[in-house]
């Protein structure tokens, strides 16, 4: 049984043109909602064996806070360009590539194509996975390439202003 968190960055800053969409970094509410949702993912008493983060700046950031918060070492944070607005399709392949033994890895990335692969992956409807969500599921499989389609159980979903 593998168990697979996706967590969408938190809210990035607009307030400088001129920086490249990958560049962008937390605004404050980004800044303030990532510890919380590291707090509540950490009361649910899930020990990540690995966090694997898209390497734009406001997802690298999120993961390294939140790995702060739940006690996991940032410098074991496995950085992964290809998960910078990854499609389902991309995801999927991304998930099948995940190293043997790690049963629990969280993920950090990006919409629109957490929510279309967490919905096609648990055959489920989530409209939108906010900033800072966090969708959870467990896979029925003994390894990672035997992920597929429609396999994925919700264990939770849950997001800042849930908890508000």
């Amino acid at each position: 049984m593998k168990t697979l968190i996706l967590v969408r960055h938190a809210k990035s800053s607009w307030s400088e043109p001129g920086l490249s969409d990958f560049d962008r970094p937390l605004n404050d509410r980004g800044v303030r909602d990532a510890p919380r949702m590291g707090k509540r993912f950490k009361e649910k008493e899930i020990t990540p064996d690995r966090l694997v983060s898209s390497t734009a700046k406001r997802a690298i950031d999120t993961c390294k806070i939140i790995a702060e918060v739940i006690g996991y070492p940032v410098s074991s944070i496995i950085s992964n360009r290809n998960l910078y607005h990854a499609e389902e399709d991309q995801l999927l392949t991304i998930v099948q590539q995940l190293k043997e033994p790690d049963d629990v890895v969280m993920l950090f990335g990006h919409n629109p194509g957490f929510t279309d692969f967490a919905n096609r992956l648990m055959n489920i409807h989530i409209d939108n996975i906010p900033t800072c969500g966090i969708v959870a599921c467990t896979l029925p499989v003994d390894k990672w390439d035997a992920v597929s389609w429609g396999c994925g159980k919700l264990l939770f979903f849950d997001f800042p202003k849930q908890g508000a």
